[in-house]
């Protein structure tokens, strides 16, 4: 049997920055020169090669630019770099204020970002307002590459695609703004399919970024060795499912996990987690209700931990909307049992297929 104890829980302090996004000022940083000065800028040597270096290992990229939009955007369009860039922000706002946006935009923490000027007066500006953002010089983008912070733990095919899939959500997002409906009528537009099922040894290292990558939708923060994670695969003592999401727009990958512990009268709910990415299309609740459903199903007792963060509240409230209720609380550790009384039905807007 494999023990769900603390001690096997990988949760010793990571010392470094996790970096998700790169955030880069233009002018005599990505290519030498002033734009609108000079029409003909040249890109600093290796900077192609380091974006999309970054790109391949599943870092998000963005622009923070006193320019004028039009012509910058026109400018990375000629060099064939506009893609690589998520909502830049190009104006002549603080440079502050561009990488708020973009946090906003993503919708990721502050100390996941990487901000790139060769402005000291902006570096110091970013550093005193927004202390988490982890500050380079431009003039030190030879060992950018190099840093512990621009190396994930794992590049999983997930990662490789995770510019595609932000582009994808882009739009997404631009067909919901000019949607007239509800929020029901628009899900139903999607054709969204979505799955559950038990989790094979290619899906592990996907499994484990996910722990580490995913805070706010996320209910204990416990994370896994990648070994930890096979024993819990092939334990009949536990259930390890992983959830993946696709529409009419592309795949979102696989951006949902659960970790149960199966006792043999009673189950307990030690990880749920979902992508921030999906936050708005309700398959949190679809997971969770499926799991209230099994354990029913298998006439067991069904509880969930829950370890509060600063961030994820939502997923406290998700269960409390799921029917469970709090029967053990130890500082910031809630245990909380289901009754099955309020097993909600899948939505009618998603179609849900299993593979246990």
């Amino acid at each position: 049997m494999v023990s769900l104890k603390s001690e096997n829980v990988d949760t010793k302090p990571v010392n470094q920055k996790t970096i998700k996004c790169v955030v880069w000022d233009l002018d005599n940083t990505l290519w030498n020169g002033v734009l609108l000065e000079d029409d003909e800028v040249n890109l600093k040597d290796n900077v192609v090669d380091i974006i999309k270096t970054l790109d391949s290992r599943g870092i998000l990229q963005s622009v923070a630019s006193k320019n004028e939009y039009g012509k910058t955007m026109a400018k990375l369009e000629d060099l064939g770099l506009d893609e690589y860039f998520l909502y830049p922000q190009i104006h002549w706002n603080s440079k502050v204020y561009s990488i708020q946006q973009i946090a906003k935009s993503i919708n990721i923490g502050m100390d996941t970002i990487a901000f790139v000027d060769d402005q000291p007066f902006e570096l110091e500006n970013v550093s005193f307002s927004l202390p988490e953002v982890l500050c380079i010089h431009a003039a030190n983008l030879e060992p950018l590459l190099d840093m512990p912070e621009m190396n994930p733990r794992f590049i999983t095919e997930d990662s490789k695609q995770r510019r595609l899939m932000y582009l994808s959500d882009i739009k997404r997002q631009k067909v919901e703004s000019e949607f007239v409906g509800s929020q029901a009528e628009f899900l139903a537009t999607l054709n969204m399919h979505f799955t559950i099922a038990s989790a094979k040894e290619e899906d592990l290292q996907r499994a484990k970024e996910l722990t580490v990558r995913t805070n706010q939708l996320n209910t204990t923060g416990y994370t896994y060795s990648y070994d930890e994670l096979n024993q819990f695969r092939q334990s009949d003592q536990h259930k390890l499912l992983i959830a993946s999401l696709t529409d009419k727009y592309g795949t979102y990958g696989k951006i949902g996990l659960a970790l149960v512990e199966c006792q043999e009268s009673l189950w307990t709910i030690k990880l749920l987690l979902m992508s921030c990415r999906v936050m708005s299309r309700g398959v949190g609740v679809v997971m969770l209700n499926y799991i209230i459903k099994l354990a029913k199903d298998n006439n067991v007792r069904l509880c969930a931990e829950f370890v509060a963060n600063n961030r994820n509240r939502m997923m406290y409230i998700a269960y409390k909307f799921a029917g469970f209720k709090e029967v053990e609380k130890k500082r910031d550790r809630v245990v909380l049992e289901n009754d099955f009384k309020r097993i909600q039905p899948y939505p009618n807007y998603m179609q849900v297929d299993i593979f246990d």
